[in-house]
């Protein structure tokens, strides 16, 4: 799969774990199986009312919410799979730029959701995937990390010491470790995201509490 953006790649791997587990298998999202997670990547893609709404707080998200549902109990699994396994429709989500970030980012982030929640570890990526979610981890982590409000926070990828000032501050927390893992950090998968908190105590204790993601 080497010759395919790597958008692709994760959306092949995932509808290969989906075939393998079933819709019922569990993942890091509270509430929601493979079934769940394979609806809700269908209607980001198709659903050109409702997509909008999952960035959206309060009755939009609700709304988005209640779409999903909707969808999940119309369809089958192996229909919601073949929708994702088909690729972007054409439009907005065949533009270069989505495709190599939030898309990334989207694949990326189920593609773990499902592997973590049924002990499948952390893999070894390749050097390009690795430096194409570095700069994804830099574009996202503002957003993702707003509701940081008592600490500064800057992450590094670990061992080869590059270094990016998330939100400056006099106490600063660092997240080190590897691309993939800071960017599951920064979604809000902290407890499965192998990344290490360093820095001034009541620094780490204000990132710690806080809740990242969308």
């Amino acid at each position: 799969m080497g010759d395919l953006p790597f958008d692709a790649q994760e959306r092949v791997e995932l509808c290969v774990l989906f075939d393998e587990l079933g819709p019922s298998a569990p993942t890091l999202l509270e509430g929601w199986t493979t079934h769940d997670v394979a609806a809700h990547l269908v209607l980001r893609e198709r659903d050109l009312v409702a997509a909008p709404c999952l960035v959206l707080p309060g009755p939009f998200e609700r709304f988005a919410e209640g779409r999903r549902v909707s969808l999940a109990n119309r369809h089958d699994f192996a229909w919601l799979v073949a929708r994702i396994r088909s690729g972007p429709p054409p439009g907005f989500f065949r533009i270069g730029w989505v495709r190599s970030f939030p898309s990334l980012n989207e694949f990326f982030v189920h593609h773990e959701d499902v592997r973590r929640a049924n002990q499948l570890g952390p893999r070894t990526l390749p050097h390009d995937l690795d430096a194409a979610l570095w700069r994804n981890v830099r574009r996202a982590s503002r957003y993702l990390s707003r509701r940081v409000s008592e600490a500064g926070l800057e992450i590094e990828w670990a061992g080869t010491g590059e270094l990016h000032t998330v939100r400056p501050g006099p106490r600063t927390a660092r997240l080190r470790g590897t691309p993939g893992e800071l960017l599951l950090y920064v979604f809000g998968r902290q407890a499965a995201a192998h990344v290490e908190v360093s820095g001034p105590a009541e620094a780490v204790a204000a990132i710690q509490r806080t809740p990242f993601g969308m």
